[in-house]
């Protein structure tokens, strides 16, 4: 399969790629800042940064390739609803590791025997924005007022706890990442059911685990 990877040279792009390839897909590097051809392409893979993707994803859309998108911080509704008018799919997920999405899993589980929780989440210096699109998808399932602590330090991948605090005991449920090739596993399972999707926008990885 032949994809088009916008930010194969940043810190994602850089792990995930050498994956791909490992794979058997025939990667696309798309350089930032041109007028990107994708056109071909059974897919594009967006990891930039939040005021890149969208005129990267709405080029691979006009052009009638579906979209793969990591990248947080930006509102996909708007190119959800071109990409369901052109009949492809925009699938974004904020957050490609598996183990996120079983936290996930069992924080929901968890938050009907809880009466409260707060929510910690960690990454690298170099992400932009704060909370992260993973504490806020957390906290919209536990209930948006839900708490969230944001820490940004070298050193650190992408790290998340979800506190949940009763009357005589605290329940804690943690996911590290340790190196973003996991995410690649996360990448290639929404590029097998992405032609499975409805047209339009489709959001998590959750959807895609039974």
């Amino acid at each position: 399969m032949k994809l088009a990877f916008f930010g194969a040279e940043g810190k994602v792009g850089r792990a995930v790629v050498p994956r791909l390839e490992a794979a058997g897909y025939e990667v696309r590097r798309i350089e930032l800042g041109h007028d990107p051809e994708v056109g071909g392409c059974a897919a594009a893979v967006d990891f930039t940064t939040p005021e890149a993707a969208p005129a990267n994803v709405r080029a691979a859309l006009e052009q009638g390739v579906s979209c793969v998108v990591g990248t947080t911080g930006w509102d996909p509704a708007e190119l959800g609803a071109l990409a369901e008018e052109k009949g492809l799919r925009l699938f974004v997920a904020p957050n490609f590791s598996i183990g996120a999405v079983l936290m996930l899993r069992f924080a929901r589980e968890a938050a009907a025997h809880f009466p409260r929780a707060e929510i910690i989440e960690l990454h690298n210096e170099a992400k932009k924005d704060a909370p992260s699109g993973t504490a806020k998808a957390t906290a919209d399932l536990l209930g948006g007022d839900t708490a969230i602590h944001s820490v940004r330090l070298p050193g650190l991948v992408a790290h998340q706890e979800v506190i949940f605090g009763g009357e005589g005991q605290l329940l804690t449920i943690r996911h590290d990442t340790t190196s973003r090739e996991s995410f690649a596993d996360g990448v290639m399972l929404a590029l097998e059911k992405l032609p499975e999707l409805p047209p339009g926008l489709t959001v998590g990885l959750e959807t895609l685990i039974s």
